[in-house]
């Protein structure tokens, strides 16, 4: 009689590869990215969880009568945080999850 397929060692890899997306996640949601915009005149600080922790602008911005260009630098640079966030999340569940061939996709990744 043949070995029938082993739905407990499927369950077994499947628990442990939860476990592994979750540690990878903790540790990504520890991590920061930076992006800024206007040649570094403002600088986003986003963490891996996608929250914004620190956003740094230049003083000399500060003093400028056009309060419209500040505004815009400001979202670029978050904007642009954001998809680093985004990349970084991608790039390091997809070493985790690559190679399993399932084809899912996973919440919260572009």
């Amino acid at each position: 009689m043949s070995k029938g397929f082993d739905l407990g060692g499927l369950f077994r890899q499947a628990q442990q590869l939860q476990e592994k997306l979750a540690s990878v996640q903790q540790e990504i949601g520890a991590r920061t990215v930076e992006a800024s915009a206007g040649g570094g005149m403002v600088t986003a600080v986003v963490n891996g969880k996608l929250e914004l922790v620190q956003i740094r602008i230049e003083p000399s911005l500060l003093e400028a009568p056009d309060v419209e260009m500040l505004q815009d630098l400001i979202v670029a640079a978050v904007n642009e945080g954001i998809r680093a966030a985004q990349k970084l999340m991608a790039d390091e569940m997809g070493k985790v999850a690559g190679g399993l061939g399932l084809g899912i996709k996973l919440p919260g990744m572009p």
